[in-house]
């Protein structure tokens, strides 16, 4: 094949996996312009992270870590919900938080969501996020059946 043809093979395949991709924010949680609350492309989710506001933008349970961690885990079962998913379909998370000795007192929060079938986990502590009120924010990957 030569040059050209082999371009343009790459630029219909890229094409055809562009338009395979979904960008998607539910009914129910807030609307951004600036992200998606999940992208999804075949039976794989990529879960924005989630952060304790509830569907108008109001945050909830500031300065109370429990409150923000259930807050975090209700906007996740929206946003998996919203693609005939649950918590069981997440295999990997990674949780942002400013207070990691607080995040792990939640743990009975936690397993009110996750149950025995926890993901892999990545945990961070950083200064801050988005906003100085949010304690934590929790992002995902999930997969799904047809």
């Amino acid at each position: 094949m030569n040059y050209t043809l082999a371009c343009l093979a790459l630029l219909f395949t890229v094409t055809a996996v562009a338009d395979e991709i979904q960008r998607i924010n539910p009914e129910g949680m807030t609307q951004p312009t600036a992200y998606s609350h999940v992208v999804r492309h075949g039976n794989l989710l990529f879960l924005a992270g989630q952060v304790s506001t509830d569907a108008d933008g109001n945050v909830i349970g500031e300065g109370n870590m429990g409150m923000q961690v259930r807050q975090v885990l209700e906007n996740m079962r929206k946003v998996l919900a919203s693609q005939a998913a649950d918590f069981s379909n997440v295999v990997k998370i990674t949780i942002y938080t400013t207070d990691i000795d607080a995040y792990r007192e939640t743990g009975d929060i936690r397993r009110e969501y996750w149950g025995d079938i926890a993901p892999a986990s990545t945990l961070v502590q950083i200064d801050r996020l988005a906003r100085p009120v949010f304690l934590v924010e929790i992002e995902a990957t999930a997969i799904v059946t047809d």
